[in-house]
């Protein structure tokens, strides 16, 4: 079922406790669904044939499914790769869930997705921290379908990373008129939020190396005093060889990641992934899509419509846009807490200012066109992307770009993650 979604729905009186047959339906089949007595908790059981697959559930009723939201208290054999077999079970606490609402025809709907073709949403468990020898991986259908209320809970800022699928296709990278053609062959998930400092310290551990550590909302801000190095490795350890290989220090954050999570793409973004999720299909300056946004003149600095976007230096990242922040200020100035400005339309936020975010690509001059652009072989510098607390707006636009030699650390200077798919 390589690539391909497989679903299956059963019919079942959710206040009876009824279950009516499956449709018959590839891979997943016998699915039934029965409320407990004298509860509101359902019992959904399925049979999984086949290969492996990631397992989700949607619930409908009078042929509409009900949202995502409403379907998130779930436990057994569900959000996470499943592997064949019968009478596979899925718990659902709709009495917890879906409170106001009684119904008798439910239909609960099975799917199952191949792993090379996962769901829209992955969450990493960092939870265990440095002592974890492995990190759990779940899959949800949407961001909706998150537990604990959602993406805004600050859980998904500190323990546990948030990444988004991005769907392959073409962009023209750049402003006009030095753009070029790009086409991404490959879907990639994106992390919803710049990796925060809890996040970095849950996998790597050892002293808060970054600046802006004020402790009631250091957890929840960007990781920065970062290096590419820091993140991927030095030459040396195995971890400077892009684009001639993806090698990283088995030591190192995206190492460690990639070991502890079990999953092979896990890396810094392409500078071409970078500019094309920062835009979710945007050609404006900025990522809203706003025909009207510019950067010239007074708007070069101060700018109304990145004010909405991210943090910059005239938005909070200094003190009334001419003091520089004290390091360990709290987060009205400096970085700002992830997520706390509008997201783009594929749910991404703060890709315009907060911190420059590290992109694989060695820099040149001239961007690389055609498919899959990894850059040239060699360089004095890593690019980085998106601006920073410490810039004017017009540095924060979708298609700014500058390099760093790949030692460098600065508190302006961070990263989000990405897994490209097979």
């Amino acid at each position: 079922m390589r690539g391909i979604t497989k679903t299956a729905a059963a019919v079942a009186a959710a206040v009876t406790m009824g279950a009516g047959a499956a449709y018959a339906v590839p891979q997943v089949s016998n699915v039934q669904m029965a409320q407990r007595a004298n509860s509101r908790v359902v019992d959904i059981t399925y049979d999984l044939a086949g290969e492996a697959a990631i397992v989700t559930l949607g619930i409908e009723t009078n042929g509409v499914a009900i949202p995502d939201s409403a379907v998130t208290r779930l436990s057994g054999d569900v959000s996470v790769v499943i592997q064949p077999g019968t009478g596979r079970h899925i718990v659902w606490n709709a009495g917890a869930d879906w409170p106001e609402n009684v119904t008798e025809t439910a239909k609960a709907r099975v799917t199952a997705w191949s792993v090379d073709a996962p769901p829209q949403v992955m969450v990493i468990d960092l939870s265990g921290g440095t002592a974890a020898t492995t990190y759990p991986v779940f899959y949800y259908p949407s961001m909706d379908a998150l537990p604990y209320g959602g993406v805004t809970n600050s859980l998904y800022k500190a323990d546990y990373l948030v990444m988004r699928k991005i769907p392959s296709g073409g962009f023209n990278m750049g402003e006009y008129p030095a753009t070029t053609a790009v086409t991404l062959s490959k879907d990639f998930y994106a992390g919803v939020f710049e990796v925060t400092q809890e996040q970095w310290y849950n996998v790597m551990g050892g002293a808060r190396a970054a600046n802006f550590t004020d402790a009631a909302s250091r957890a929840f801000r960007p990781m920065e005093m970062v290096s590419y190095e820091d993140i991927r490795g030095t030459a040396a350890q195995g971890g400077g060889g892009w684009p001639t290989n993806d090698s990283v220090y088995e030591a190192s954050f995206v190492g460690l990641l990639r070991t502890k999570a079990g999953l092979s793409g896990f890396d810094l973004p392409t500078e071409a992934q970078w500019e094309y999720a920062c835009r979710a299909g945007t050609t404006t300056a900025f990522n809203d899509g706003d025909a009207a946004a510019n950067v010239s003149g007074a708007n070069a600095n101060t700018n109304a419509w990145l004010d909405a976007l991210g943090r910059y230096k005239f938005d909070g990242g200094y003190i009334d846009g001419v003091t520089a922040p004290a390091a360990g200020c709290g987060p009205a100035n400096g970085t700002a807490i992830v997520g706390s400005y509008a997201p783009n339309a594929w749910g991404l936020y703060d890709t315009h200012g907060n911190v420059w975010e590290w992109c694989l690509d060695w820099y040149q001059a001239a961007l690389e066109g055609g498919a899959d652009p990894d850059g040239p072989d060699s360089g004095s510098g890593r690019v980085r992307r998106g601006g920073s607390w410490l810039n004017a707006a017009s540095l924060c636009r979708s298609a700014y770009r500058y390099f760093n030699d790949p030692s460098t650390r600065n508190d302006y200077f961070g990263f989000r993650l990405v897994r490209t798919l097979p």
